[in-house]
C-alpha cells in the first residue's frame, strides 16, 4: 500500500486493514459491510465469489479492482501465491472465509500457510479431524484467528458478559438457554436450504447452534464441559408428515393446500418482495437483486419452491443439550424449529446471590442481597445477531491491526474446545450415552494424529 498525503480534514486510509472475502453470499457480504460504513479501518481489496451477479454487484459495492476479482477461492489463491513470489507480499492483511460449511479447512489452511489472518465463518469444520487440523495450522502459522461467533460480540451480550466477570451475584451455578430457530426460517435454511442435509453440511446443533454452545462455554469460563448429554430428532419435516389433501404435489407451486401452509414457499418470499426486503432470505434464493421475475423462477425450479414434506432433508428439528462443567456448574440447551420468534434467544443465568433473565434485546439482573431488579436495554448497532456481526468483524479487525489476538477475547484453541463439545453432544444423541468431554478431545487427537 501507498502511504499518500493527507491533510486534518481527509479521511487517512493508509492505515486500513486491507481484505480479501471468499465467497460473498450473506455472510461475506455481512462482515465486509464494516469496510463500507469504516473505510479508514479496513477496505476489500480481493474477491472470489462464482455467481456472476452476485460478484458484480460486490465488486462495484467495494470498488475492487477487476484483476483481484476471481470467480474460485483457488484462482485468488493462486493470484498470491504468484504476488508473494514476485513481489513478496500478500494481497491483503488477512481473508474471510464465507463459503459453505464443508469447504472451510481447505479454504483457511490454504490461506493461513501463506501468511494470512483468518476470520472463518462457523462452523470451524464439519468433521472433528478438520477442526483439529485448523487449529494445528492456525497455531503453527501463529495467525489471528476470528470464529463466526458472534453472539459474543453483541452489545446485549457483552453487557451480560461484564455483569458474569464482575462477580456481583455470586458465582454463575445454571444456564439455561433457547435458540427458537423460526418455523419458516428452519424451513428455508434447513429442510428446503444448504444445511438440510447432514452429508452435505453437517448437523443442525453445529450449524446452526455451535456458537449459542460456545456462548454457554464463554460465560462459564474458566471452567469448561466434562460430560454432556443429548436428546433430539427429525420429528416434523418428513413425508409421513405431508396433510393427505396435498396429494403428489411436491412443490408449493402445484398444492391446492399452499394457502394454508405455514411453510408455503409463496408465503414465505413473495411476501417478502411485496414488504419491500431483498435481503435475507430472499437474497439468498438467487444470484443477484431478488424481484418478482427471478424469485419465481427460483420457486419453479430450484429448491427452495419444495415442499416441506417431499423435501430430503434429514437434520434434527429439534434438540436439547445438558452440560456439566469443571466446578459442577451445569447448563441446559434447546433447539427447536417450532417458533415465531427467529432466533431471539432466551436465556436465564442463575447465581449463587442473583439471576439474570433476558431475550437479545434486554434483560434483567436481580440482586439477592439488595433484592433489587434492575432492567438493562443495550444500545443496538443494527446489522445481524444484534450487532453481534459488527462487533466481530471490529474486534478482529482491531486484531489484526495490533498483532494481538486477545482482541478477539478467545483463541482458536478455545474456539476448538467448544467445537469438540457440540461434537461431543451429537454423540450422545446417536449413541444415547453420557459423553466424557476430556476423554472425547483425547480420543480424538490420538485417532487422527493431532496433538494439544
Amino acid at each position: 500500500m501507498v502511504l499518500g498525503e493527507h491533510t486534518d480534514t481527509e479521511p487517512d486510509f493508509s492505515q486500513a486493514v486491507t481484505l480479501a472475502i471468499v465467497g460473498c453470499g450473506q455472510r461475506g457480504k455481512g462482515y465486509a459491510e464494516y469496510a463500507l460504513q469504516e473505510p479508514t479501518k479496513c477496505r476489500v481489496v480481493a474477491i472470489a465469489e462464482p455467481r456472476p451477479l452476485t460478484q458484480k454487484n460486490f465488486a462495484r459495492a467495494h470498488n475492487v479492482e477487476q484483476s483481484l476479482v476471481f470467480g474460485t477461492w483457488q484462482e485468488l489463491h493462486a493470484a498470491s501465491a504468484e504476488m508473494i513470489k514476485t513481489a513478496g507480499k500478500r494481497l491483503a492483511d488477512a481473508v474471510i472465509v464465507a463459503v459453505q460449511d464443508h469447504m472451510h479447512l481447505e479454504v483457511a489452511q490454504a490461506f493461513v500457510e501463506q501468511g494470512y489472518h483468518i476470520l472463518c465463518e462457523k462452523p470451524m469444520a464439519t468433521k472433528i479431524k478438520d477442526c483439529l487440523r485448523m487449529e494445528e495450522a492456525v497455531r503453527k502459522a501463529g495467525v489471528i484467528f476470528g470464529m463466526g461467533h458472534v453472539l459474543r460480540y453483541s452489545p446485549y451480550t457483552k453487557a451480560i458478559t461484564e455483569v458474569i466477570r464482575s462477580g456481583e451475584l455470586g458465582r454463575l451455578i445454571n444456564a439455561v438457554h433457547v435458540e427458537p430457530v423460526g418455523y419458516w426460517h428452519f424451513a428455508h435454511s434447513y429442510v428446503r436450504g444448504n444445511w438440510a442435509k447432514e452429508q452435505d453440511s453437517c448437523f443442525s446443533l453445529m450449524t446452526k447452534s455451535s456458537h449459542d454452545i460456545d456462548i454457554l462455554c464463554h460465560w462459564l469460563s474458566p471452567e469448561t464441559p466434562v460430560r454432556v448429554s443429548s436428546f433430539g430428532s427429525l420429528q416434523h419435516f418428513r413425508k409421513k408428515s405431508k396433510p393427505q389433501e396435498a396429494g403428489d404435489a411436491t412443490r408449493c407451486s402445484d398444492c391446492q393446500l399452499e394457502s394454508e401452509c405455514p411453510y408455503s414457499a409463496k408465503k414465505i418470499y413473495y411476501n417478502q418482495i411485496a414488504s419491500g426486503n431483498t435481503h435475507w432470505p430472499v437474497s439468498t434464493i438467487v444470484d443477484g437483486i431478488p424481484d418478482i421475475e427471478n424469485v419465481t423462477e427460483a420457486l419453479k425450479n430450484g429448491p427452495y419452491g419444495r415442499c416441506v414434506y417431499e423435501c430430503d432433508n434429514d437434520v434434527c428439528d429439534n434438540q436439547v443439550v445438558n452440560l456439566e462443567f469443571s466446578d459442577g456448574a451445569t447448563a441446559s440447551f434447546t433447539m427447536i424449529a417450532f417458533t415465531s420468534l427467529i432466533c431471539d434467544r432466551q436465556t436465564r443465568l442463575h447465581f449463587t446471590h442473583g439471576e439474570i433473565v433476558g431475550d437479545m434485546d434486554r434483560f434483567t439482573v436481580t440482586n439477592f442481597k439488595t433484592r433489587r431488579t434492575e432492567k438493562h436495554t443495550p444500545r443496538g448497532e443494527g446489522g445481524g445477531h444484534g450487532g453481534g456481526d459488527l462487533g466481530l468483524i471490529r474486534a478482529f479487525i482491531e486484531a489484526v491491526k495490533t498483532g494481538r489476538q486477545e482482541a478477539l477475547g478467545t483463541d482458536v484453541g478455545e474456539v476448538l474446545r467448544s467445537h469438540l463439545t457440540v461434537f461431543a453432544a451429537e454423540r450422545s444423541r446417536l449413541e444415547g450415552r453420557v459423553i466424557d468431554c476430556v476423554e472425547f478431545e483425547q480420543e480424538a487427537r490420538k485417532k487422527y494424529g493431532v496433538s494439544g
